[in-house]
């Protein structure tokens, strides 16, 4: 058991930089973040194929680094929550809250008692069973993150009882798929957009919330500004993209020249 670096850091203000697995389930990349000096993997599950047994073992190449794991989960059951957590997960990010209620569900599901109803397992977790004591699920209520993400109009329409929701550490903004639901997709300058991170921003200040905004637009300076303390860095998918694409221009210039 251990402190959850990304909530510590949170908790005192201090920005959280993350790193995102999208396309390439592997170890390798998640350790890669590691030694890059990255608070946090997240290692996405919306809209990626990866399976539990990939997304465990990033999990285990993490806690090797000790940097944090925040899995975006998809949309689904119960069992879709408890299984990252007890493949070792040390936050969960869930997509599309739609209210102050999808948000208290969320947290009874990944909580134990008194907070929730999360079932008590025996998996890396906890040991493999070995850890069983009130001292274990104190911990995981208080150093398990976990976050929402803002994309729907409705979500802004309950912002203040999404940020009151007790056991919930992280409002995150999906500014393309809040975007699409405003009506204005893509237009991530549009008032409309920015009203409701603003909204979103006041909330959060209100509640002791933290927040941040998947992406880098705004700018990250302009983020911090607002508040913003959760910062997604880079994708590998990105890295990857932009390094081949690079590599072949220049290679091409040079048969060029």
């Amino acid at each position: 058991m251990h402190v959850n670096k990304v909530l510590q850091k949170l908790r005192e203000g201090k920005p959280v930089l993350v790193g995102i697995v999208w396309t390439v389930p592997h170890w390798k990349i998640v350790e890669m973040m590691g030694i890059a000096g990255y608070d946090c993997v997240w290692i996405e599950m919306e809209h990626s194929d990866f399976t539990l047994e990939q997304v465990s073992q990033m999990i285990l190449a993490a806690r090797a680094k000790g940097i944090e794991t925040l899995v975006r989960i998809p949309r689904g059951s119960y069992n879709d929550v408890i299984r990252p957590l007890e493949a070792g997960a040390t936050g969960l990010l869930l997509p599309h809250c739609t209210g102050g209620e999808d948000a208290r569900e969320f947290v009874r599901m990944a909580r134990f008692a008194p907070l929730g109803w999360r079932g008590i397992g025996g998996s890396v977790d906890i040991a493999y069973g070995t850890e069983f004591s009130d001292e274990y699920y104190r911990w995981a209520n208080r150093e398990i993150l976990l976050g929402v993400m803002i994309e729907r109009k409705e979500a802004i329409e309950d912002i203040d009882a999404i940020a009151g929701t007790e056991g919930l550490d992280l409002l995150l903004v999906g500014p393309a798929d809040l975007s699409q639901s405003l009506g204005v997709r893509g237009d991530f300058t549009h008032p409309l957009l920015q009203e409701a991170m603003a909204r979103l921003a006041d909330a959060c200040a209100r509640h002791g919330k933290a927040w941040g905004i998947a992406g880098n637009v705004p700018p990250p300076k302009e983020q911090y500004a607002m508040g913003a303390r959760f910062f997604t860095v880079a994708h590998e998918m990105g890295l990857l993209m932009d390094g081949f694409r690079q590599a072949k221009e220049t290679f091409e210039k040079e048969l060029a020249g």
